[in-house]
């Protein structure tokens, strides 16, 4: 007969205070966090940003449409308008020609925030970086946040090259023309881009 299991003996009050502090967060906890969160991000000013879109891979036009709806589903964000998408050759880079557009946001996510959900959206839509200008799934760039001027090493706005390239410029040009001035657009008059639609 094999003799009766017995339960382990208990550790010490101390001790088990310790294991518990240890223990891998439950949903429940990190509900409190996640609202504290929320509320937060639901006092921020909203801010305007803009964002250029571009993709040559697969269907690109449609990879676009479907990146402004996700755009629009940013927590705290929502897009307020959209351009037209334009088709352009490649720029320094080889491959498909690009179909590009420009969205207007309004949103209550900080700069770094807004950055890391479009990096998340370019991977989601499987965006690879096997090298400088490699073909793209989707490409997603913040170029202005409000009138914000930020220089850190993951970040730079106003972006850095998007007074030299039309596929910027002339859709963002569509829906903020007050931001795009005329010598602006001279300036890169010689670069092609089509409208889509």
């Amino acid at each position: 007969m094999r003799p009766a299991r017995t339960a382990p003996p208990r550790p010490p009050k101390s001790a088990a205070a310790g294991a518990a502090s240890r223990r891998p967060a439950t949903a429940a906890h990190l509900q409190r966090p996640r609202r504290a969160a929320v509320i937060e991000l639901f006092e921020r000013e909203p801010v305007t940003a803009y964002v250029a879109l571009g993709a040559n891979l697969g269907d690109a036009a449609a990879a676009l449409r479907q990146a402004i709806g996700a755009l629009n589903q940013l927590p705290g964000t929502h897009v307020s308008a959209h351009s037209s998408l334009y088709r352009t050759a490649p720029v320094d880079a080889t491959g498909p020609d690009y179909v590009n557009a420009a969205v207007q946001l309004s949103t209550r996510l900080t700069a770094p925030d807004l950055l890391n959900a479009l990096q998340a959206l370019e991977q989601a839509a499987g965006r690879q970086r096997p090298y400088r200008h490699a073909p793209r799934t989707l490409d997603l760039d913040l170029l202005l946040y409000g009138d914000a001027r930020i220089d850190s090493p993951l970040l730079t706005v106003p972006h850095p090259r998007m007074w030299q390239r039309a596929f910027v410029l002339v859709p963002l040009h569509e829906i903020a023309p007050a931001r795009v001035g005329p010598g602006a657009l001279a300036a890169v008059v010689g670069q092609g881009v089509r409208r889509l639609d």
